[in-house]
């Protein structure tokens, strides 16, 4: 991937940031490679966010659309998206600038919810992480009836229910029970949250599913909350249909770090990240 022209993302209201974004662009230009800051263009090479998962999560549906490769640098706090750690930053720049990175295909989802009596259906909104209808935190648990397709899965009696992808599964996902689903499979994950019954479990599709949800009566208003913000809020009878959007998400991948190496350290597995390599007597039938 050759590098002429770089858009800097930086976490909102920060003044902080923003300094540290403008350093990032004086850096490209002393190498004669145009940058702009808080800029999104279709003509940009690569896009770096300078923030949390919270800032990439903001930019994914525009850059997806646009097919930009985005380097996440991680200036919050668990930076499962933004792979870079601030004191890589420049590293990883210089090594972008060799093409000496790999990137990766993250799908999204796209969702949109169908009015129940008026039969009209509202706009598409793109989700890299997930897409939940979820109850008021007071309301008793609502009915949610559930389709891969037109074939009927079941019906969930629950505090709600996530569609994530691979790249969510380590969110929201992963906090109501689902599983850790490698980021670059092509899958989605249904998730109850907090189901009545113990035995309903998370359903592991193919993305080439379409998921249509309906919510049941006796239901008063619900959230439809994607990738962290409130997009609508339905009630008895309208539908959710989520399907694979039509465009991934390119991710430049850390150079340093491998998957695993990020879920250990994240998540704490094993106590350590450090990586443990596979014995050559092994690695020969690999």
């Amino acid at each position: 991937m050759k590098v002429g022209y770089v858009g800097i993302i930086t976490r909102p209201e920060s003044q902080e940031v923003e300094q540290i974004g403008r350093e990032v662009v004086a850096w490209f230009a002393e190498r004669h490679i145009k940058a702009d800051l808080n800029r999104i263009a279709l003509e940009m090479d690569v896009l770096i966010v300078l923030g949390g998962d919270g800032t990439l999560l903001h930019v994914a549906s525009e850059a997806s659309e646009y097919q930009l490769p985005v380097l996440g640098v991680n200036l919050g706090h668990l930076g499962f998206l933004t792979e870079v750690v601030a004191d890589e930053m420049y590293d990883a720049f210089t090594t972008l600038l060799a093409e000496d990175v790999r990137i990766e295909k993250r799908i999204m989802l796209s969702a949109a919810y169908v009015n129940g009596t008026t039969g009209e259906t509202s706009r598409s909104i793109r989700a890299l992480n997930e897409v939940v209808i979820v109850k008021k935190s007071t309301e008793a648990m609502i009915r949610l009836r559930c389709w891969a397709d037109e074939e009927y899965v079941t019906t969930y009696r629950a505090d709600g229910l996530i569609m994530a992808t691979p790249t969510g599964s380590t969110a929201y996902n992963l906090s109501a029970g689902g599983p850790v689903v490698h980021a670059e499979l092509d899958a989605v994950v249904v998730t109850p949250i907090c189901p009545f019954m113990l035995e309903s479990r998370s359903v592991l599709l193919g993305s080439q599913h379409k998921i249509t949800t309906q919510l049941l009566a006796p239901a008063g208003q619900v959230k439809v909350i994607v990738d962290g913000e409130l997009q609508w809020t339905i009630t008895e009878n309208d539908y959710l249909l989520v399907r694979k959007a039509a465009h991934p998400l390119l991710i430049v991948s850390s150079p340093w770090k491998s998957y695993f190496n990020i879920l250990r350290s994240k998540l704490n597995w094993g106590g350590a990240s450090v990586d443990i390599p596979l014995p050559e007597q092994v690695c020969k039938y690999c």
